[in-house]
């Protein structure tokens, strides 16, 4: 045998001694079971992640409900607080034209009171002027006692008239 045979000889013996080695000591079985587990963990990291996918889908879609429930009930508060803010103008409103209405009632049976005393006492000052003037005309018309008796009953008749 030519040296470079015997080399390819042992080296194909080795060879075989190694795979038989490997066989004996269940290599391939145990690289076997190491991708197995491998793949076991990347099955379970899948369902893992797939369970993970459907919970935060889950907790986006209790998020936007919980979001659409906000955004009704802060719709609804704005809304009520309209009513209420609309519902206190109206009654300031109405508050404010019934004091109106009272002032304004008040003043005009005030400006009628004072017409009322006014005309009172533009008539008792006509009165007293009347009397006054009554009395010098009558006083230097008639004379003596009939001109007072005269003086006295046209007195009592002016003042009867005028007040």
């Amino acid at each position: 045998m030519d040296p470079t045979s015997a080399a390819s000889f042992y080296a194909f013996v080795s060879l075989v001694i190694f795979l038989v080695v490997i066989a004996y000591l269940k290599v391939p079985a145990k690289i076997a079971a190491g991708l197995d587990g491998r793949a076991a963990l990347v099955t379970r990291e899948l369902d893992e992640a797939k369970r993970l996918r459907e919970e935060a889908q889950a907790l986006l879609a209790d998020f936007q409900r919980r979001s659409a429930e906000a955004e009704r009930e802060a719709s609804a508060i704005v809304a009520e607080a309209k009513a209420e803010a609309d519902r206190l103008t109206a009654d300031t409103t109405r508050s404010l034209e019934e004091m109106i209405a009272r002032r304004t009632k008040a003043a005009e049976a005030k400006i009628a009171q004072a017409e009322t005393q006014a005309i009172a006492a533009v008539r008792a000052r006509a009165a007293d002027v009347a009397i006054a003037a009554a009395q010098q005309i009558l006083a230097t018309k008639v004379k003596g006692s009939a001109s007072d008796d005269l003086i006295e009953a046209g007195i009592a008749q002016i003042r009867a008239k005028f007040n």
